[in-house]
């Protein structure tokens, strides 16, 4: 495989078989040793959905108020 000026590559389609990856899938790119791995890119991609649902999942290890949180991170005095 021959990596263009823009530096894309084309994955083969036995490949991309195997692996899952489609038309219109995120992938991702992680370097290990290296090599470089591509692997189909698990959520939306999004990285503020991606935060957003981490916060969903998170649980809560603090007895501030949300009026007490929001001045924190608006920077109110207390």
């Amino acid at each position: 495989m021959r990596v263009t000026s823009k530096g894309q590559v084309t994955i083969p389609i036995d490949i991309r078989e195997r692996c899952g990856i489609g038309p219109h899938t995120e992938v991702r790119f992680v370097v290990e040793n290296g090599r470089v791995i591509i692997e189909p890119q698990t959520g939306t991609g999004d990285r503020g959905e991606e935060a957003v649902q981490r916060l969903r999942k998170a649980r809560l290890r603090t007895r501030l108020s949300t009026d007490q949180l929001l001045a924190l991170t608006r920077g109110d005095e207390p």
